[in-house]
């Protein structure tokens, strides 16, 4: 097909039609998400494209196809291997008949993330390769040909591409598209395939005597090379490499780590070449720790001596930097400092989104309460005072129950509809069971908004554009034992309140649905309401409407004005005391909120 620029991702994805894979399956996470938002656009004909309800049944559903002999791909970011983690501990021992590629993405400095753990360990404690690609061209190829490989080695293969591999655009040689289509078909092995104790024990002793094969392989592939030019090097792996070529000078040796287990006999025969060795990775210091065991009398710097940054994202000026606090290079100069006054510009709720106006409706209403929250958009309530807890996926739930049975007070969880049917409702299950006192309240904006408004079963069709039926939140939250379930419009400030208010006085576990669409969403469906203005003879400018918070609202020469981000939600104007805030074209309500 030619040379393209394409992103990263983009490139992962027609790699991964080129080398023939059947069934895809994942749950959106940043920076993953467009390999299978690109696939499920192009609408491969005979190939299975969708989004699961979480990793773990994103990976099942994954290994399941490969058992049946197609190629599989799983898709997640880093921290969703989390999650994935217990099938895929074992997946090693079961292995597979078509290839399984596990696409996990880190997301050095957290980026889009609540941490930055390092997949190479998972690959490393499940006994599976791992490739790590240096550049965007290499990550092509890469997944392209891992499938085979998977096949060869009767292993899943983990691919670890990192956030700049994924967000970046370079130059790909593009190849065909694999026109298979593979016959599936299961054949029953239960040895293989039922992991009792029994089977597990020979399982497991198998999956050892394999790992010496594996690091042959992965030798005999030559992804992983040295080059000597004097008596100091450098060894870097995945994107960090490519940092190395550019910024390193003519007579230090480098050797490039592109996949992993690492063959510890071509790592000590370069070591001992040289006197010194800088390591230089990003996430943990997986390729220094098996250095230190080879180097012999060769010094080595890395992370563990503090030569290179212990956390966050490597760049080439970081490189330079290492370079330079290991003496191989002379230091760098000074970045540019930035101008001073620049007003910070973190990321808000959008103009006209449901949250906010849920959030300013419960911070009435709970002065005091604490709130758990979760991931999602609805994180951005930290900076309107409405986010106490967020750790990890579906948390918000199971803490908020924690804090309520030990602190106790007014606990009001948030969580969204996609979160919250990714691994919310076990929480809420051990929550009634448990008989804890606090509210849960679903924000059901009815997609995976922060990850590019990827479909859910709350959607109405599938990741292909399927029609698929809607699940019922409401049924859903009964059917745990919840006896109070109310369906609110946060966009309905005063019946929001209302039933707040009554939330409030009942005991037990209670649910509050707050339902409406993303307002991108409604935009992209032409949906359109007229939007508000100000009036500026009744506006006082007491900066009552400031407070809610909401980008399309601003304050010049003492009275506030609606601007063009305006959605025409009005939430604005049943805040507003003077009544001053009213649809564009019609006159202002008398007298104004209460």
């Amino acid at each position: 097909m030619g040379r393209q620029y394409l992103l990263g991702n983009e490139a992962i994805a027609h790699a991964a039609l080129e080398g023939g894979v059947g069934f895809v399956a994942g749950y959106p996470g940043t920076p993953s998400s467009e390999v299978i938002d690109l696939l499920r656009a192009a609408r491969p004909e005979g190939i299975h494209v969708e989004w699961s309800t979480n990793e773990k049944v994103a990976f099942e559903n994954a290994l399941g196809a490969a058992w049946c002999g197609v190629r599989a791909l799983f898709t997640t970011k880093h921290v969703g291997l989390n999650v994935a983690a217990d099938p895929l501990m074992t997946s090693g021992y079961t292995g597979v008949t078509g290839g399984l590629v596990i696409l996990s993405a880190d997301d050095p400095f957290a980026h889009s993330s609540q941490n930055e753990q390092d997949s190479r360990l998972y690959a490393a404690m499940a006994g599976l390769p791992c490739l790590d690609p240096t550049t965007i061209g290499e990550a092509h190829a890469m997944l392209r040909d891992a499938f085979a490989l998977s096949e060869e080695l009767g292993l899943p293969v983990l691919f670890r591409p990192t956030t700049r591999i994924c967000h970046s655009k370079a130059d790909v040689e593009l190849g065909r598209v694999s026109g298979e289509r593979r016959a599936a078909a299961f054949a029953r092995d239960p040895r293989q395939y039922v992991v009792i104790p029994a089977h597990t024990r020979v399982l497991h002793r198998r999956l050892n005597e394999k790992q010496p094969l594996v690091r042959e392989r992965i030798l005999n592939l030559g992804f992983n090379e040295g080059e000597c030019r004097g008596r100091r090097a450098v060894i870097a792996s995945g994107i960090a490499a490519s940092y190395a070529r550019e910024t390193l000078p003519g007579e230090i040796s480098l050797f490039t780590v592109r996949a992993y287990p690492l063959d510890p006999e071509q790592l000590r025969s370069f070591c001992h070449g040289h006197d010194e060795v800088l390591v230089v990775e990003e996430g943990a210091p997986v390729v220094e720790e098996q250095v230190r065991q080879v180097a012999g009398s060769a010094a080595v710097y890395g992370k563990l001596t503090g030569h290179v940054p212990a956390e966050g994202e490597l760049s080439s000026s970081a490189v330079r930097a290492a370079l330079a606090k290991a003496g191989f290079a002379e230091p760098p100069a000074a970045p540019p400092t930035p101008e001073d006054g620049i007003p910070p510009r973190p990321p808000i709720l959008c103009a006209g989104c449901p949250h906010r106006a849920f959030f300013f409706a419960m911070k009435r209403v709970f002065r005091d309460g604490v709130f758990p929250s979760d991931i999602g958009c609805y994180t951005l309530g930290l900076q309107l005072g409405a986010v106490d807890t967020t750790i990890c996926m579906g948390a918000s739930v199971t803490v908020g129950s924690g804090i309520a049975q030990t602190a106790g007070g007014d606990v009001v969880a948030t969580i969204g509809d996609s979160t919250f049917l990714h691994s919310g409702i076990q929480g809420l299950i051990n929550a009634v069971h448990n008989g804890a006192e606090m509210i849960l309240v679903i924000l059901d904006n009815r997609t995976t908004a922060m990850t590019g408004h990827q479909p859910n079963p709350t959607t109405g069709t599938t990741a292909t554009g399927e029609p698929a039926p809607r699940v019922s939140l409401d049924a859903i939250c009964r059917a745990c034992g919840v006896s109070w379930v109310e369906t609110v419009d946060p966009y309905d400030m005063t019946g929001t309140v209302a039933t707040l208010r009554d939330a409030k006085g009942r005991r037990g576990v209670r649910v509050v649905i707050a339902k409406k669409p993303c307002v991108i969403n409604e935009r992209r469906a032409k949906v359109s309401r007229p939007r508000f203005a100000v009036d500026p003879d009744a506006c006082s400018g007491c900066r009552a409407c400031l407070r809610f918070g909401c980008p399309a609202l601003a304050f010049e020469d003492g009275q506030a004005l609606v601007t063009d981000l305006c959605s025409g939600c009005g939430v604005c104007a049943s805040l507003c005391p003077q009544g001053a805030i009213a649809r564009a074209g019609r006159p202002p309500a008398e007298g104004g909120a209460t």
